[in-house]
């Protein structure tokens, strides 16, 4: 099975599972033929797929709770139930039993690609080591969430420097979305707007680069002067769920939030079809094209792999860290090349389908 071949199947089982917008589905479509590293993003379900094959020495490494489609963009920013800031993975929806090192060499592979594109610069292997001295550090300490409050202050003025945008631009881009007027009732339950909140308005969103193609609806309203929403997000079983070609399977983001070493945002939730979060300009995930130019990369890719590690120690009895003692040479790093390679090759395999597919409409036009 190529990489077409995946992407249609997977849209059609997801298709089984959660009502498609057609018109975001063709958007990822679009974007994912941009780069590599966007396409990583986008067709995590492939990640699922072929890891086992090209790393075939580390898919038999102990399973975890894993993210399943982390990546350098999968982190942001909340206030959990004190109000302090906590930086940290924000979207678990692929949450699912994999092996520990998939998590990491998806991960490195991701800041690979990034480097690619100027957002990030270090080598692979500074790269890698980074990410795997955090991961390690925070096994052998048992985690820690990263409250920017006392500690990690140069993190936190790197979120800050996300957070100074102007606030009435953010409330105005979720103004800007176009309204729904079809939000099933089951959702604006599961949003739960306060009682004492005014002028409510739906709108459908667009976000991210894997999930689109999913309904995706906002709540915005006004409480005591300013504005407040929240996001209502369909999910579906995890990849591997399909992958493996079971029956059922269900999302395991609210269990491995609650389980995770984690500050955790009170305002996540998540039932078998929909996750909520709360929408704010300092509860949003941070792209890296936003990050200032005057970082330690190093230090970035470090907290990353630490925040990995609080991920996976949600999951008990945890094997990872007697394995990963027992990892000797620099097994992430060739791992991450070999990933590297193949995320390139399927990505200039998706584009060539592209101009293909546009070629073949242009001669039916010319045709009729």
């Amino acid at each position: 099975m190529n990489i077409v071949e995946a992407t249609d199947a997977y849209e059609a089982w997801m298709g089984r599972h959660t009502s498609i917008v057609q018109d975001d589905l063709k958007e990822k479509h679009k974007l994912i033929a941009e780069s590599p590293f966007v396409f990583l993003r986008g067709t995590f379900y492939r990640w699922v797929q072929i890891f086992p094959t090209i790393c075939a020495s580390l898919a038999e490494a102990p399973a975890v709770l894993a993210v399943g489609d982390l990546h350098v963009e999968n982190f942001g920013t909340w206030r959990d139930a004190e109000g302090r800031l906590v930086w940290g993975v924000n979207d678990l929806d692929e949450a699912s039993l994999l092996p520990y090192t998939s998590d990491l060499v998806r991960l490195a592979t991701s800041a690979v690609l990034a480097t690619e594109e100027d957002h990030i610069t270090l080598s692979v292997r500074k790269i890698c080591s980074s990410i795997l001295d955090g991961y390690a550090a925070s096994l052998d300490r048992g985690g820690r969430p990263f409250v920017l409050a006392e500690r990690h202050e140069w993190l936190r003025q790197l979120a800050i420097h996300e957070l100074t945008r102007d606030p009435t631009k953010f409330w105005k881009k979720i103004g800007d979305n176009p309204e729904a007027s079809d939000v099933p009732k089951a959702v604006v339950d599961l949003l739960d707007m306060p009682v004492d909140s005014t002028d409510l308005s739906l709108f459908r969103r667009q976000a991210g680069v894997g999930s689109l193609g999913r309904p995706r609806f906002v709540a915005r309203a006004v409480q005591d002067g300013g504005f407040i929403a929240r996001e209502a997000k369909a999910i579906v079983p995890p990849a591997g769920a399909w992958v493996a070609a079971t029956q059922g399977g269900k999302s395991n983001s609210l269990e491995l939030s609650r389980r995770a070493v984690r500050a955790p945002d009170p305002f996540f939730d998540a039932n078998a079809h929909w996750s909520v979060r709360r929408l704010s300009p300092e509860c949003l995930k941070i792209e890296v094209t936003d990050l200032p130019g005057s970082r330690d990369d190093g230090k970035l890719l470090r907290a990353m792999g630490w925040e990995t590690a609080n991920i996976h120690l949600g999951t008990k009895k945890m094997a990872a860290r007697k394995d990963l003692a027992g990892r000797t040479g620099r097994w992430l790093e060739k791992a991450t090349r070999d990933m590297v390679d193949a995320t390139i090759s399927e990505q200039r395999e998706w584009r060539k389908h592209r101009r293909r597919a546009r070629r073949k409409k242009g001669a039916s036009r010319r045709h009729e």
